[in-house]
């Protein structure tokens, strides 16, 4: 650090303040104030918050065999109680650059780079923003690229098994309301989302950029069970492209803080009259937003299965029944972040474009 000169204690006695050694953090994202170099003052707390750090490596490694982090929390309680939980996580040291890859966590890579994209939109623009994230996603790729062999990085992507969905959550993130381009996203929306990106925990802001979709007309192909040991008709899940819509189909699309029941032009009266209580399509009306309770086994099975969506979540959701024909079917639509928009390449040609650099 001091390049083996003398340097007086007067000069170096504030290092201790900023750094312990080897390891600091230089960035904190997420919903609090700063107070100094690593205490940070939150208006509240809730067990489903979340934060993202950025690290600075200020000395080798090599002579440690783990890194350890910790954070305290002090609080006080809703029944006015003080309180102190404290978190510590050990990661083990390597030089190794295929182990660091094999032990990537593709969710929590893309948690902070959300997190990094909504204060980099602030400070500096929406382009810059987009182009950082692209960016990691090729020095990343290119960087394992340069771990294979050169027959294996041949007419392919180089991309390892942990980080497979990287490109695909990259590519969506750039189709969220926080990063979108385009004239039709709302301010207010788009602020919303970016907080969101800094304060969702990261199972839910996955959810928020790649939502869930579900075919309820295949619903009881499979079963899960719930926390109350009952069985719940469950089916497979979806690519979000619209290609997988069919007219005679009806999906639940789940995006954490919203429900989309689609519902297409084509489908049986009898769907219609089992669970929407309606004779036919044309029937649905406008702005219908929750299911009748029937008695009979469709209807019981559909509320069943999107109560339990709505279970598995500190909050609710805002629920939609869509027509094929509604005047909100394009905010479902929206969500099919592997087709191609006006502003943005579909997922097969971004992958192609992703190519393109890391072979470039």
């Amino acid at each position: 650090m001091l390049n083996g000169q003398y340097a007086d204690i007067s000069s170096i006695s504030c290092i201790s303040k900023y750094s312990g050694g080897c390891l600091s953090i230089h960035t904190f994202h997420g919903n609090f104030f700063v107070r100094s170099t690593d205490l940070l003052s939150l208006p509240n707390i809730n067990p489903d918050a979340g934060f993202g750090m950025q690290m600075s490596i200020e000395d080798a490694l090599t002579e440690n065999s783990v890194v350890c982090f910790q954070a305290a929390l002090l609080y006080t309680s809703s029944k006015g109680e003080r309180r102190i939980r404290v978190h510590t996580m050990c990661l083990p040291v390597t030089n190794q650059l295929s182990e660091i890859y094999a032990g990537a966590d593709q969710q929590a890579i893309i948690g902070l780079l959300a997190k990094m994209g909504a204060d980099r939109s602030v400070t500096a623009s929406l382009p810059d923003a987009r182009e950082a994230m692209l960016n990691a996603s090729v020095d990343s790729l290119s960087a394992f690229g340069g771990t294979l062999p050169s027959s294996q990085r041949i007419g392919s992507l180089p991309i390892c098994y942990s980080l497979r969905l990287l490109p695909m959550l990259i590519s969506a993130m750039c189709k969220f309301t926080a990063f979108r381009f385009g004239t039709t996203t709302k301010l207010d929306d788009r602020v919303f989302a970016m907080q969101q990106c800094k304060s969702l925990p990261i199972q839910y802001l996955i959810q928020s950029i790649y939502p869930h979709l579900y075919p309820i007309h295949k619903l009881g192909e499979t079963t899960v069970m719930t926390k109350n040991n009952t069985e719940v008709p469950h089916t497979t899940r979806l690519h979000l492209s619209s290609a997988n819509i069919d007219r005679q189909g009806v999906y639940v699309l789940d995006a954490y803080d919203r429900m989309y029941f689609y519902v297409g032009s084509a489908v049986g009266d009898q769907f219609c009259q089992d669970v929407l209580d309606v004779p036919n399509f044309m029937s649905i009306p406008e702005g219908m937003i929750d299911l009748p309770e029937l008695e009979n086994p469709t209807s019981e099975n559909v509320r069943a299965f999107v109560n339990y969506l709505l279970d598995n979540r500190p909050n609710g959701s805002t629920f939609y029944v869509v027509r094929e024909d509604s005047k909100i079917r394009m905010e479902f639509f929206q969500y099919m972040v592997e087709d191609r928009t006006e502003s943005s390449m579909s997922y097969y040609e971004f992958l192609q474009h992703l190519q393109k650099q890391v072979k470039s």
